[in-house]
């Protein structure tokens, strides 16, 4: 409970904060007399992909310079990156090295979308009407500095969703390891569990009596490590996208697609010649056979496909939602300042309100993901439900 007290309150801080500085800038062009020159239009639908895009930095904040509005403060934590080119080798260095995309390093340059516009490179387009160039990629550059995609390079670094994973995968394998040292110990054995280990024990428990025994019956021990796993990997990395700043990697369709994947390869490895034969010789009129055998064949890939869909979608949502309800502040001050201030309250409410929704919705899909799983399981394996009863 302090926990999301914390986050909750690290939101509202952090969205007056941005009101805050947006009507200071504001008073502050008004008080130096520019009341001819119109201020930049806010595009919160650029903000809100680069917010849930993956890059090369987390990126915190941005404060513009009082003297110079053209210049931009970040404030980031840059990550490494690691670039191999046939004939050179490889190329380590920090993400800060290209200064948010103004300079090349290295003999290579990162696309953004100031760059692409300022140096027309926007406007190349391929056969297919698609941009030649793609923002936030790594290109090798030319003696003059331009971009050229010619050069073939192997982009290996480290983007913000790569290393949130990486981090929790640490932070998941420190759990187990400290619980297991406790078990070890006798803790939870002779004695009852205390703390963490108690809790931890709690969700251990659910998965396995409510998700694992239900749907996969006599085998629940062979598929639980699986299960166990996916829950506690997904609700890590669900709840890491939650802080502002960090990467909302639950929220990435190629993280989700990857355990879709993983699931679909359990699910096929646990068929038998039951399951197939329900697939290509349904207990049906011979005339509906053609009709149904590619139905449940094109079922066998919408059951991972589910899987993906459900958790990107929901994770994706309640973030736009949040920087919907916070792009709407700066839109009402840019028609007029009043109304701005008068809003800020309504909608800061409403985003801590979702928020709050999306540390519970972080539980429920990492539940419904493996619960899916474990159910998809055992429907590869017909027949085990009711061997297990009898």
């Amino acid at each position: 409970m302090l926990i999301i007290r914390f986050r909750s309150l690290s939101v509202l801080i952090l969205s007056l904060l941005f009101t805050f500085s947006g009507k200071v800038s504001l008073a502050q062009e008004h008080a130096d007399g520019q009341h001819n020159e119109q201020p930049a239009k806010l595009d919160a639908g650029k903000i809100i992909i680069d917010h849930v895009s993956d890059a090369h930095e987390f990126h915190f904040l941005s404060i513009p310079d009082e003297h110079n509005p053209h210049e931009t403060h970040h404030i980031s934590l840059p990550l490494p990156i690691i670039i191999y080119q046939p004939g050179k080798g490889f190329d380590v260095f920090m993400s800060s090295a290209f200064h948010h995309g103004h300079d090349a390093h290295a003999g290579y340059r990162l696309m953004t979308e100031d760059y692409l516009e300022h140096s027309g490179l926007a406007e190349q387009k391929d056969d297919k009407g698609q941009p030649i160039y793609q923002t936030g990629k790594i290109y090798a550059v030319d003696m003059a500095g331009n971009p050229d995609r010619n050069i073939k390079i192997y982009d290996l670094s480290l983007t913000k969703n790569a290393t949130q994973v990486i981090l929790a995968l640490i932070i998941l394998l420190a759990l187990v390891i400290s619980s297991t040292k406790s078990y070890k110990k006798g803790q939870g054995i002779a004695t009852a569990p205390k703390g963490f280990q108690n809790a931890l024990e709690s969700v251990i428990t659910f998965v396995r009596d409510d998700v694992a025994k239900p749907n996969l019956g006599h085998k629940y021990e062979r598929y639980l490590p699986f299960l166990l796993t996916v829950f506690f990997f997904i609700l890590i990395n669900n709840l890491f996208g939650l802080i502002p700043g960090s990467a909302n990697v639950s929220g990435n369709i190629a993280f989700t697609f990857l355990l879709g994947i993983i699931s679909f390869i359990v699910i096929l490895f646990s068929t038998n010649k039951h399951f197939w034969g329900h697939i290509f010789n349904p207990p049906v009129p011979m005339w509906v056979k053609p009709i149904l055998v590619p139905v449940e064949i094109l079922g066998i890939f919408t059951k991972p496909f589910a899987l993906i869909i459900r958790l990107f979608a929901n994770m994706l949502a309640g973030h736009i939602i949040i920087l919907s309800f916070i792009s709407l502040i700066f839109i009402m001050a840019a028609m007029k300042v009043a109304l701005g201030w008068g809003t800020s309250p309504l909608f800061v409410l409403l985003a801590v309100f979702i928020y709050l929704l999306e540390v519970l919705v972080a539980f429920i899909q990492a539940f419904i993901f493996t619960n899916l799983s474990a159910v998809f399981i055992g429907q590869a394996f017909e027949g085990g439900h009711d061997e297990a009863h009898h």
